[in-house]
Parts: C-alpha cells; structure tokens; sequence
C-alpha cells in the first residue's frame, strides 16, 4: 500500500489537486506523490530546456506519475472509499469515453447503467463536500471549548481546566527546563498538563504583536530542543499559535492578528 506523507495530508484540496506544496522549512517544492523536492531559486534542465523550480516540479509529476487523478485512483480503497468498479468507471470518465464507448469497453451493461453511475458518484462527491465542510466546522468549534485553550488569554481557565496550581506550574518547568528557564527543554513532556505548562512558556518567547516566517520559528524554537518541528507543530495544535495555509506567516493566536 501507498504511504501518504505528512505532507500530502497537510495539504489543501487545491494542493492535492495539482500535486504539489511549497515547503516553507526547505524553500522548496514536494512533490506530494514521491517526496521529491526542487529547491526555489535553482534552475532545474531537462532536455536542453531550462525550469525554474516551481515549473519542474509540474514537469516532475507529469513525466514520474502521469497525472495525480492516476495517483489518486490508484490509492488503497481505504483512502478512496471507491470500489473496483467506480475506480474503473472514474478512470473511463477522466478519458472522455462516452456511455456508449465504456459499455463496449466493459463488454455488456447500457449506457442508462452507466448514466446512473455518473449520477451516484456526482451524488457522492455533493456527499463529501457537505461532511468535509461539517468535520471543518465541528473541529473548529471543538477547538474553541476543548483541544485550542487558549491559556494564554486567562490563566485562571488553565487552572479550572487542567487544575494547575502555581507551583506545579513552577515545578514542572523546573523539571523539563533542569538549566534554567532560558537554557534548552530537557525533553518534550508526554503528559497532557506538563505539554501545556512548557508550551505557554515557550509563547512567550514570541511577540503578540509580530508575525514570524516558519525560519524565524524555527530558530527560535531550535535553541530550546532540537525536534523545534514538534514543538512548533503543538504550538499551533494547542492553539498558542496560529498560521497561514500556506506556512507563510505565524503569530501568537491570542493577539490581534
């Protein structure tokens, strides 16, 4: 079976489509299919022919993996949720066969058969949209009452919440930072409450009223613990922080943006 990286499901529905994302981190384009990247700013050649990166990567999924409606049909059904027949029928659509042209090709049936086929997997597809949008809002209100607390707008909801006091806020601070508050994590805490305490602090490393590009982060986050990508990825997880789609800006979530 494919594995999908992180990256492909991070991506927007707009990225999946073309497939492709600019990763930030790396200054580069990945391809969401192979992990490959092509760096921005170098000139890719092909054929006596010169690319910038972007273009490459285009080039990339064309040449490699011939279209990413292939690469998506050809996913485990677990990721689809098609059938053999669908996946068969979806690939004889992406063709531009007619009814009549499909029923030939799958030696029998009608082409009333395959027309109420079309009509289930457009029904399918106003399906999905409708759960997408219903998932995207749940989460987003779930984030507000439960998982994104934002701490750092009142302590006092910390407290009610987590039912931390004071000192266990001091000592679990003085645990996982053992050098001192502006030494490095001595690792990232597994526990739910200890998670919250270190990552409050570390928001203040940030100031509420600047946006920082992910390098910034990074480097503010790398002179605390080396994995600075888990930290920032629960920064943004815990609502402390909040991002850009595209990664192209951060900032402290409970400041005016």
């Amino acid at each position: 079976m494919v594995h999908l990286s992180d990256s492909f499901w991070n991506a927007s529905m707009e990225e999946i489509k073309r497939g492709y994302v600019f990763n930030q981190e790396q200054e580069a384009y990945e391809c969401l299919v192979c992990g490959k990247r092509y760096e921005k700013g170098i000139i890719y050649k092909d054929e006596e022919v010169l690319y910038e990166a972007e273009k490459y990567v285009r080039r990339h999924i064309t040449s490699e993996h011939t279209s990413m409606v292939d690469f998506l049909l050809g996913l485990d059904k677990k990721w689809t949720g098609l059938t053999d027949l669908q996946r068969t029928l979806l690939n004889f659509f992406q063709s531009g066969l007619s009814d009549q042209e499909i029923v030939k090709e799958l030696d029998g049936g009608s082409s009333s058969t395959i027309r109420n086929h079309r009509f289930t997997l457009r029904e399918k597809m106003k399906q999905a949209k409708v759960f997408l949008s219903i998932m995207e809002l749940v989460e987003e209100k779930s984030s507000h009452k439960s998982k994104y607390i934002h701490i750092h707008e009142s302590p006092s909801l910390l407290n009610e919440r987590h039912a931390i006091t004071e000192r266990e806020n001091e000592e679990i601070l003085n645990t996982y930072f053992n050098q001192g508050l502006e030494g490095p994590l001595k690792e990232f805490p597994k526990k739910e409450k200890r998670k919250i305490v270190v990552l409050r602090y570390l928001t203040q490393l940030f100031d509420g009223q600047k946006h920082y590009s992910e390098k910034e982060v990074n480097e503010i986050l790398k002179e605390r613990l080396d994995d600075y990508v888990t930290l920032r990825r629960y920064l943004i997880e815990y609502g402390f922080m909040d991002r850009e789609p595209d990664g192209s800006r951060y900032w402290v979530k409970s400041r005016t943006k």
